[in-house]
């Protein structure tokens, strides 16, 4: 690998922190510098994307995970000159069907009375392939969402609901973009990223075998192999 490739940004999902990116961190740093942000301390995507370009180098590739997605997305849009490169996992540009922002004003409701409760066992399915189920894994995801708190979810999920529609920027960008996607994600299916993968011209899509919503952590080799070879092409 190249040791002197695009300084690359790494944006959490919700109830994720620098565990999520682990691997890729830990292979990629060898060869570019890395900057994760932390997105529990704002309560708006905009604020997310601000605290990112603030922290971020002048110029950098861009990967993001679910609601990492809307704060890159809203990069794209507040400062789409600072982005070489674009990666999107397992992430939606569309804002949420009324199905949807139920769920997450009945989990805000829930937390704001103190039942905050993290990832529970019975979340977990939902979130990672069964064959993670039980190992250090699962683990990891617990643990973050244990480490963001009650807090940081309520301003996430503030965030998540409030966020606009993303889909009319996607035919604007125009820098290399990687769109991975679990194959059994059950919370962004496949779907999304397929809507994603045509509405960004020349993007390419890979869906993950035996993986849920968090390919970094459920094939880290994989993925960190997808985004090595992301940021080397030219």
């Amino acid at each position: 690998m190249s040791s002197n490739l695009t300084p690359l940004v790494l944006i959490p999902g919700l109830l994720c922190d620098d565990r999520l990116w682990a691997h890729q961190k830990s292979v990629l740093e060898n060869s570019t510098h890395i900057c994760i942000p932390d997105v529990s301390l704002d309560s708006s995507i905009a604020q997310m994307a601000e605290r990112t370009l603030d922290e971020a180098p002048p110029f950098f590739a861009l990967a993001a995970l679910s609601m990492g997605g809307y704060v890159a997305m809203e990069i794209m849009k507040k400062a789409p000159e600072r982005v070489l490169k674009l990666a999107m996992i397992d992430t939606m540009v569309r804002p949420d069907d009324e199905a949807r922002a139920k769920a997450r004003r009945g989990l805000l409701t829930l937390s704001q009375l103190g039942r905050f409760k993290g990832v529970t066992p019975q979340l977990l399915p939902k979130l990672v392939h069964p064959r993670c189920i039980g190992t250090a894994i699962a683990d990891t995801v617990q643990e973050m969402a244990a480490a963001v708190g009650k807090e940081g979810f309520v301003r996430q999920q503030l965030a998540i609901i409030e966020r606009p529609d993303y889909r009319p920027l996607l035919k604007s960008i125009v820098v290399p973009t990687l769109i991975v996607v679990g194959e059994s994600d059950e919370i962004t299916p496949p779907v999304e990223s397929e809507e994603i993968h045509r509405g960004i011209p020349h993007s390419r899509l890979v869906v993950v075998p035996q993986c849920g919503h968090l390919p970094p952590l459920e094939q880290p080799q994989l993925t960190t192999l997808l985004l090595s070879r992301w940021l080397e092409d030219s």
